[in-house]
């Protein structure tokens, strides 16, 4: 796991995007706007697992080196609709897709049943993880 973890870390920021700060902790919050679609500053908080004032300050930083786009949603004026700008999602897509490749080769071949056990597996990892040292 740490040898996996690792290499996503390496994951070379593309040259469209090598200009701007980014770092593996963007890597997150571009998947759920690029496979989720648009979305308020709260619901990426939630995905993310951390609070909104901290998803509120990558998407201001975010926004205003033009990477994201925020607009108001026309449901509720107080919330703000977070998207990828329309100029910088191929380069985004090419970034995110190495790892989506990975996956797909790595579950592809399982049975629904040995994938529901992998992430099981994971998910249980995770959780201990988060737990408390007794």
């Amino acid at each position: 796991m740490p040898r996996m973890v690792g290499r996503a870390k390496r994951i070379k920021v593309p040259a469209e995007l090598s200009g701007f700060s980014l770092a593996p902790r963007h890597l997150s919050l571009f998947s759920y706007l690029l496979f989720d679609g648009p979305l308020t500053v709260n619901e990426l908080a939630a995905r993310l697992e951390v609070a909104p004032a901290t998803v509120s300050l990558m998407v201001s930083d975010l926004g205003r080196q033009g990477i994201l786009d925020r607009t108001p949603d026309p449901a509720d004026r107080r919330r703000t609709i977070v998207t990828i700008a329309p100029t910088h999602r191929p380069a985004i897509d090419t970034w995110l897709a190495r790892g989506a490749t990975a996956w797909r080769t790595a579950l592809t071949p399982l049975t629904p049943t040995e994938r529901t056990l992998f992430i099981r597996t994971l998910t249980t990892y995770e959780d201990a993880l988060s737990d408390e040292p007794s």
